[in-house]
């Protein structure tokens, strides 16, 4: 923000009407300025470097460079805070999650219709997110396309043997080459009937984080994983196919009644919370939001401290709001784990510093650490169990 105080506000839009409905908008707050227009994508790639705006509002679908090559281009190089406003983020999820996952911090769906009178129908949502992105400290965020070429290129994958697999492939742990059993042992003559379970939580950020996270994770993970992200319920399932693509482990959106699997990544719905009942099984509620989360991670953290006690583990990454301050409180009074992504790493620091505040988190860890965290406490676990300590 510049030194005034107000939030200078970079317009991206082919459409000159829009831009003006945009313009009129923007400026009725006093708190906010448009510092220039851009007529494709193109010019907001250069209207970027020149101007330094606070916040960019990309639109996607514009001729010469679209929204989503000027959003990879622009969080690569010089990364500004952009929402994205665009008619495509009613008619698909798919463009939407792609441009999230390159970097952009949220969107708001232009009206049908387009008039002016529709566009300002979004005025109160327009206004509320310009002024929380404008408080997100952009961070360069590695691209969807890239990603996907760094896995390509490591077919066939013949990856380091990780201190964690080492050891499980040492134990009478069930085969990788199978799916693995839901009651799998560790190896220690008398089977638990349990295995580390992991609640990975995030909100705003989310996808462009987790993007550089799933990827970290083996496919012979000798856990479960439940991810909990802020989205709504229209794009988890697209989301997770999404993130499925890029990642090593199995990647599936939750459904009811599935019973935890190790070597799974589960999405929860964002229409519904997603609990684990005694006998680790997937409930999903669709009920009303819970303390303002719909779904709410708080939920998820402490049906699984109840359900896994100290194979419990939870993983808290950007986000706004403070959901998951509550969970992680259970995690740890059940013998459990829990890990805060750094602020130096976070798009929003708001669920990590709350997790922190409650001294419940055991490690503070950028997010190219997260995964290691985990690694590092699932091979305590299996050690525990080994000599009866679980």
């Amino acid at each position: 923000m510049n030194p005034g105080g107000r939030i200078r506000v970079l317009i991206a839009d082919d459409s000159a009407f829009m831009r003006k409905v945009l313009l009129s908008i923007i400026t009725s707050d006093q708190q906010m300025e448009v510092v220039g227009e851009a007529r494709d994508g193109r010019e907001a790639v250069s209207l970027n470097e020149s101007l330094r705006p606070d916040v960019i509002t990309m639109d996607i679908n514009m001729p010469h460079m679209d929204g989503l090559q000027a959003t990879e281009l622009i969080m690569s190089s010089n990364p500004k805070p952009i929402l994205v406003v665009s008619s495509e983020s009613r008619e698909g999820a798919d463009i939407t999650l792609k441009a999230l996952e390159l970097g952009a911090i949220d969107f708001v769906a232009k009206p049908s219709s387009g008039i002016d009178l529709d566009m300002n129908s979004v005025r109160d949502e327009l206004i509320r997110k310009i002024r929380m992105v404008s408080k997100v400290r952009a961070v360069r965020t590695a691209t969807r396309s890239k990603l996907q070429q760094e896995i390509a290129s490591s077919a066939p994958r013949t990856e380091p043997v990780s201190p964690l697999t080492a050891s499980v492939q040492a134990s009478s742990a069930p085969s990788r080459t199978e799916s693995l059993s839901p009651a799998a042992p560790f190896g220690t003559g008398k089977p638990s009937g349990k295995f580390p379970i992991v609640v990975v939580a995030c909100s705003t950020g989310g996808p462009a984080t987790l993007m550089k996270f799933a990827p970290m994770i083996p496919q012979t993970f000798p856990g479960a994983i439940l991810l909990v992200q802020h989205m709504p319920g229209t794009f988890t399932g697209q989301f997770s196919q999404q993130l499925a693509e890029v990642s090593k482990i199995r990647i599936k959106e939750a459904e009811a009644g599935e019973i935890l699997q190790q070597g799974q990544m589960y999405v929860c719905p964002g229409s519904h919370h997603m609990r684990i009942t005694p006998t680790g099984r997937i409930t999903l509620d669709d009920g009303p939001r819970i303390s303002g989360y719909r779904p709410c991670a708080d939920v998820t953290l402490e049906t699984v401290a109840h359900y896994a006690g100290p194979m419990g583990i939870a993983a808290v990454l950007t986000g706004m709001g403070n959901d998951g301050a509550r969970g992680v409180q259970a995690i740890k009074a059940a013998g459990g784990h829990v890990i805060a992504q750094d602020e130096a790493t976070s798009i929003i620091f708001g669920m990590p510093s709350e997790a922190i505040k409650t001294g419940a988190v055991d490690a503070i860890l950028p997010i190219e650490q997260v995964y290691q965290g985990i690694e590092k406490r699932v091979l305590y676990v299996f050690g525990a169990a080994r000599v009866g300590a679980l």
